[in-house]
């Protein structure tokens, strides 16, 4: 078995991809779908570093702030994809404690419940990341490089895809959470997030498909 690294951000591309065909159970489906957004959130940035010249000077303010907020996203997903490896592997180990007797079982129970309901809170924040990041992908839309547009479809399609891998992954931990109340609002939030996800995303790759222009964000449109 490998030796799991502090973070997986410390390991080479192809060291990354190898532990991933491992049999090793992680990293997994949730730790991929965190750094698939993540590639995408470092193509925002991308897009808007090459879009400060001066003949896109008008969408200077949004450029600024699509940049530093692209590589903000970028190493939050980073830190998500630990954090879900984490998560799971506190889910494991509770699913290993004994039970024995009936104090066993109790606590137990209550280790698995809480351990379930911290694998689904980890790629909760995973999926509303992605809607951060196709969100800003979608406001360059039209206001970048053009040479460089492309990457904004391929951003948008790797965001919704860590969304949607990470949305499977709330789904399948609540009802091990044996919290009905909570698991309806996690369940009714996903669906919020991934409508958003898929609607943004959308007209990200439509804006970028037309090849138009759009006119510049005011100050308060542009992305935080």
């Amino acid at each position: 078995m490998h030796q799991i690294p502090e973070r997986f951000r410390d390991l080479t591309l192809a060291d990354f991809i190898d532990r991933l065909a491992s049999p090793d159970p992680v990293p997994g489906g949730g730790s991929a779908a965190a750094v698939a957004a993540s590639l995408g959130a470092a193509l925002v940035a991308m897009v808007a570093e090459l879009s400060r010249r001066p003949r896109y000077m008008e969408h200077a303010t949004l450029h600024g702030a699509a940049q530093a907020s692209g590589r903000e996203l970028a190493d939050r997903l980073l830190t998500l994809a630990d954090e879900d490896a984490a998560a799971y592997g506190a889910y494991a180990a509770a699913l290993k404690l004994p039970r024995d007797t009936e104090a066993e079982q109790e606590a137990r129970s209550a280790a698995t419940r809480s351990a379930a309901r911290l694998a689904s809170e980890v790629p909760l924040r995973c999926l509303e990341a992605c809607l951060e990041t196709v969100a800003a992908a979608e406001s360059l839309a039209g206001r970048c490089n053009q040479n460089a547009s492309s990457d904004l479809t391929v951003a948008s399609l790797l965001a919704e895809a860590g969304a949607r891998g990470a949305a499977v992954n709330v789904l399948v931990n609540l009802p091990a959470v044996e919290d009905e109340a909570w698991a309806n609002e996690a369940d009714a939030r996903v669906t919020e997030l991934l409508e958003g996800v898929s609607r943004t995303a959308a007209t990200c790759r439509e804006v970028v498909a037309a090849g138009g222009r759009r006119a510049p964000l005011t100050r308060m449109e542009v992305p935080a």
